[in-house]
């Protein structure tokens, strides 16, 4: 299991880029949050087999279809430093 952490920048918010990626998360069978933050980006954190949080940090660059996405910077997490939700959320 791995875990990273991504902040999301571009036109992320309103425009379903969080619903899209929870959908996506939990195809995959992810666990984790995802959640917009003052500055206009959406912050996600992802727990799961190497291969799948790969294919969704992936999926991250697309996004919904109104979304407009410009960088996606990502970060290594130990599982063991966030408390994750026994699914995938939004908030």
């Amino acid at each position: 299991m791995i875990a990273r952490r991504a902040w999301v920048s571009g036109r992320v918010q309103g425009v379903y880029y969080r619903k899209t990626a929870a959908e996506r998360a939990r195809a995959l069978a992810l666990r984790g949050h995802a959640r917009n933050l003052e500055d206009g980006r959406v912050e996600v954190q992802v727990l799961g087999p190497e291969g799948a949080v790969r294919e969704f940090i992936d999926f991250l660059w697309m996004g919904s279809t109104a979304a407009r996405v410009t960088a996606v910077e990502v970060e290594e997490l130990a599982p063991q430093e966030v408390e994750w939700p026994a699914g995938f959320t939004t908030g």
